[in-house]
């Protein structure tokens, strides 16, 4: 399961975890935990750019809790900002797959679209954006990111 990029007015798959760094460096204390195999991370955020930032706007996930796992939001990692934070911690390149399914990779983010746009950001500020053309689907091609099966949670 994918991250997701408000990215011009459209909701895209963002495959890559730009919440991450910020995990492994700023907030060890706090462990995510898998609800399924499709979503080891334990967590999916909704993520904007918004004036050439890259804003972390909503957030889902679920941790321990003694025997039990709890649902968690952005306020629980972000006290101070519930209703969005500015991604400050992140540089990388973000890749957001566009059109119709190539070549499927049952793993990872390994499956390739028609286009894929990249996004370079610096410690949360747009640097650049990029749309690579990988080829043409066939006509019946399930079109932009999707999983073989579906898990609600």
């Amino acid at each position: 399961m994918t991250e997701h990029l408000i990215y011009k007015g459209e909701k895209l798959s963002l495959c890559e975890e730009p919440l991450r760094n910020y995990l492994q460096t700023i907030r060890k204390d706090f462990k995510f935990q898998a609800p399924s195999t499709a979503l080891w991370r334990g967590y999916i955020g909704t993520w904007s750019i918004e004036n050439g930032r890259l804003y972390l706007l909503k957030l889902r996930g679920f941790v321990s809790k003694s025997e039990d796992r709890e649902e968690v939001g952005l306020k629980d990692l972000f006290p101070d900002f519930p209703d969005g934070v500015f991604a400050h911690w992140y540089t990388g390149e973000m890749r957001c797959p566009m059109g119709g399914l190539i070549d499927y990779v049952h793993g990872g983010y390994a499956s390739t679209y028609e286009q894929d746009l990249f996004i370079s950001v610096e410690k949360g500020v747009v640097l650049s954006e990029r749309i690579v053309e990988n080829g043409k689907a066939k006509p019946d091609a399930p079109r932009g990111y999707h999983q073989a099966a579906r898990y609600d949670f």
